[in-house]
């Protein structure tokens, strides 16, 4: 049987819909139930009803060991996709827990439970801006970057991963890019749909890599079933800009385009503000690195996937065109 750390999750409700589509034996962990119930929903907006009932949903969180050595048994390969994503100073405790010592826990149960093979999905958070531009799988981790409280958190989980690579588990690595597909737009890279269904006037300068959902769910479950392990790979289908991709968004769900851009200026202001207002609520929403991340151009290279796992990148303007539906069976 297979077991997906967090099911509910956008990638992981996508794969859940890709295992079962295939007949496979497959558990998911959750935490609420309300959470599963819009995995449901989803389902049926995908005609899918039927698939939905075969999983063996089970309630454990990856920070409870023994909640989630109940979801380990007569587990065979493992996709963990589980993860707490967060750019809040103040969650850095909690994003180390989950993220970290989350993985940890995974990574211990597959040792201890002899899983043929895990696939952990990571993140471009990951990657230093150097040697390469566009960047690679070359570009390792920079400690000496000025790194997010979720990129450094995303770092622990990928050293515990490999470390049980030395160990004797086997282990894939993907590093998406920013991940578009149908699933929660209030959070994740859902909020960049949500941006322009709200119809909000500016954009930022910067720009990042962008694959489909649907791309990164085939590659992990063709890297899970391959024999290649003790291996990354970059996902990106295209790499653009923050306006260009909200122009395409705006066109595609028929709303009124972004056209102010955020100057450095106002952003300072706004990374003042609240950090002003940080001190007594004790939760960022602007942070300096944030702030300066999405005024940067950031491009990705997927040649490695291309070459070795002969990934043909679904095109931006179809995973749009699929994301513009279900945005209209919800009325959003």
């Amino acid at each position: 049987m297979i077991l997906v750390t967090g099911g509910t999750g956008l990638v992981g409700m996508h794969l859940l819909l890709e295992l079962t589509q295939e007949n496979t034996p497959v558990r998911s962990t959750f935490r609420s139930m309300e959470k599963v119930k819009e995995v449901e929903a989803f389902f049926a907006f995908a005609k899918a009803e039927k698939q939905f009932k075969t999983i063996d949903w089970i309630q454990a969180d990856i920070t409870d060991i023994p909640m989630l050595k109940l979801a380990f048994k007569g587990i065979t390969h493992v996709y963990h996709c589980a993860a707490l994503i967060s750019f809040d100073p103040y969650d850095f405790q909690k994003l180390l827990k989950t993220n970290v010592e989350g993985t940890a826990n995974v990574v211990n149960l597959c040792l201890s439970h002899q899983v043929k093979k895990l696939c952990y999905v990571s993140s471009i958070a990951t990657l230093s801006k150097l040697p390469n531009n566009p960047i690679t799988e070359e570009n390792i981790w920079d400690p000496n970057e000025t790194n997010s409280v979720y990129a450094i958190s995303k770092y622990g989980a990928e050293m515990e991963v490999w470390r049980a690579t030395q160990e004797g588990l086997e282990a894939i690595i993907f590093n998406p890019t920013v991940i578009l597909g149908e699933g929660d737009y209030t959070k994740g890279s859902g909020v960049l749909c949500n941006h322009v269904i709200k119809e909000k006037n500016f954009y930022s300068k910067g720009g990042s890599g962008f694959v489909d959902v649907k791309d990164v769910v085939h590659l992990m479950i063709q890297g899970l079933s391959s024999s290649i392990t003790k291996e990354r790979y970059i996902l990106v289908g295209e790499n653009t800009s923050y306006k260009d991709i909200l122009q395409r968004m705006a066109k595609q769900f028929s709303k009124k385009t972004p056209k102010k851009a955020l100057s450095n200026g106002l952003l300072n202001i706004l990374v003042a503000g609240d950090n002003l207002l940080g001190m007594f609520t004790r939760k960022r929403k602007m942070t300096r690195i944030s702030a300066k991340s999405i005024q940067e151009m950031k491009r990705f290279s997927s040649e490695k996937a291309k070459q070795e796992l002969s990934y043909i990148p679904t095109p931006i303007e179809e995973t749009l065109e699929r994301i513009g539906r279900h945005i209209a069976t919800k009325n959003l």
